[in-house]
């Protein structure tokens, strides 16, 4: 049987020295903020007059979708792209219905739908160190080709009068009181620009002025031939206690070509936290067992690693008018979540008509864009379960502790059934759903509150709290939208807006757009 090192010595050779480069990027994470952050945003108060375009987005892997909706509406957009705007191999897992707003908008057709998915099976399981399993359909299920996927948004969007600039990376920018100035190898005019350049935008940075991440998600994984086929999928699965102070996760799913397996654990920034060498290394020692094989079967098509930070103070919001970050540059992910894609995916609907209507009011100030990405307590709760499922770096926890009290958690929320279990495992708390598992663990399990208090501590609960209070509040507030839409609907486009932003908030920060 081929060692770790040998397995790891036929891979390409960029992939090693990628993620050495990551691995430089999380040791300064670790070390702390720099001494100095890059002034990339300025403002002035001159004006530019004439604006070359409406719309400049910055990033196109998750900008193409919202380029694309706002080319349909009419709006003249430019996309800029670093490198080739395509997809890369690996499948992104989602759920089929999920999905469905990409014809809903008319970015796809039925047709083209269905040949970007290239892999779709039930049911997925979730299980902890041997314990019953709990197995769900429709969620992670469809595995979509972002080749395929990428290629042809790029069509729709140039087909819908989009521009698209390739391998010209955004340099700085200058906001304007009527509009946006930003520097590439020439200067562009915009009366917005949206940054979609991901968790490491230079414009996120610059905002968030030496903030740290509070939780980090580590990823490897491969797609690989050789492994038992199998037509079910893992979601969540733990097999080993808490190892190099980490609770390991594992994902795995059915691929067209393989199939993927992914490894992960949440963490903080303790200077002893592992590197991404070393949990991938870690990965492929653990593999053989997790899918029961001999690593001499195993043959890796593509290797993977990410790094996935996440902030308290999230969504994010500019301190700047005409500026708005969107994808992995706004925090609208949950911590739990790995990226963008699907947080993009949900919220696409909700932006479209949100810029659309902005840019017909002219309400692109800092006040009324902010309102794009408002306040959203079923995000903020997650950040105790991300804590309660991140093992402390600092002090000794009883290694099985993280998997007993999942192994809780997921079983009370079976019992309860998939309006409870589903929208949760699709990173989307409700404050019924959230209420009747605390309720039901509390009551057939008092033993596990001095251990969670004693986990994540004192402090994570009280900050916790008022987030659970706002999530109970928002969702009574959106009982009330039909009655206050009559009334709203009679105001002028700016007042409209401004109220449709809150309808906005309280739907999609209680989970009822799920419904």
């Amino acid at each position: 049987m081929p060692s770790t090192a040998e397995l790891i010595a036929t891979l390409p050779a960029p992939f090693l020295a990628n993620l050495q480069q990551a691995d430089r990027r999380w040791s300064q994470l670790r070390q702390g903020p720099p001494a100095q952050i890059p002034t990339v945003v300025q403002d002035s108060t001159e004006r530019l007059g004439t604006m070359d375009w409406d719309v400049v987005i910055c990033g196109g892997t998750l900008g193409v979708m919202i380029g694309t909706t706002l080319a349909l509406r009419g709006w003249r957009v430019l996309i800029l792209e670093r490198g080739i705007l395509k997809g890369r191999e690996q499948e992104w897992n989602i759920s089929r219905a999920e999905l469905s707003v990409l014809v809903e908008l008319e970015l796809l057709t039925e047709a083209q739908l269905e040949t970007a998915i290239a892999s779709e099976f039930n049911p997925n399981r979730i299980q902890f160190m041997g314990g019953p399993a709990v197995w769900v359909q429709d969620v992670l299920n469809v595995g979509v080709d972002p080749v395929f996927l990428l290629d042809a948004l790029k069509a729709r969007f140039l087909e819908a009068g989009g521009y698209l600039q390739e391998q010209t990376a955004f340099s700085n920018m200058v906001v304007h009181p009527d509009g946006v100035a930003i520097q590439t190898d020439t200067t562009l005019t915009a009366r917005l620009m949206l940054d979609v350049m991901g968790h490491f935008s230079p414009v996120a940075a610059q905002a968030r002025q030496g903030q740290t991440p509070a939780g980090i998600c580590l990823v490897v994984g491969t797609c690989a031939q050789g492994l038992p086929v199998r037509d079910t999928g893992d979601l969540l699965v733990s097999f080993t206690p808490i190892e190099d102070r980490c609770q390991y996760f594992w994902e795995a799913f059915p691929a067209r070509d393989g199939r993927t397996t992914y490894m992960f654990t949440y963490a903080d920034l303790h200077p002893q936290r592992p590197s991404l060498e070393h949990v991938f290394r870690h990965y492929l020692d653990r593999l053989p067992e997790y899918q029961d094989t001999d690593l001499a079967e195993v043959k890796i098509l593509r290797a993977l690693f990410g790094m996935f930070p996440s902030y308290e103070q999230s969504p994010l919001q500019y301190p700047w008018d005409r500026i708005m970050p969107m994808g992995d540059s706004s925090g609208s992910q949950s911590p739990l979540s790995f990226g963008g894609f699907g947080a993009m995916i949900r919220h696409l609907r909700r932006l479209d008509a949100g810029i659309h209507e902005a840019l017909s009011a002219d309400a692109l100030g800092t006040k009324d864009l902010n309102l794009l990405q408002p306040y959203q307590p079923n995000l903020s709760v997650t950040w105790l379960f991300q804590q309660s499922m991140r093992a402390p770096a600092d002090r000794d926890l009883n290694p099985q502790q993280i998997n007993q009290l999942l192994q809780v958690v997921f079983h009370e929320m079976e019992k309860l059934g998939d309006p409870v279990l589903k929208p949760f495992l699709q990173d989307i708390v409700q404050f019924p759903a959230l209420s009747q598992t605390l309720l039901q663990i509390s009551l057939r399990h008092p033993q596990l509150t001095p251990k969670i208090l004693g986990h994540v501590g004192l402090g994570a609960l009280f900050k916790w709290i008022p987030h659970y209070m706002g999530l109970g509040l928002y969702n009574e507030l959106h009982r009330l939208i039909p009655a206050l839409k009559q009334w709203s609907d009679t105001l002028n486009p700016k007042q409209q807006y401004y109220w449709q932003r809150r309808y906005d908030g309280w739907t999609y920060g209680t989970g009822h757009d799920y419904e």
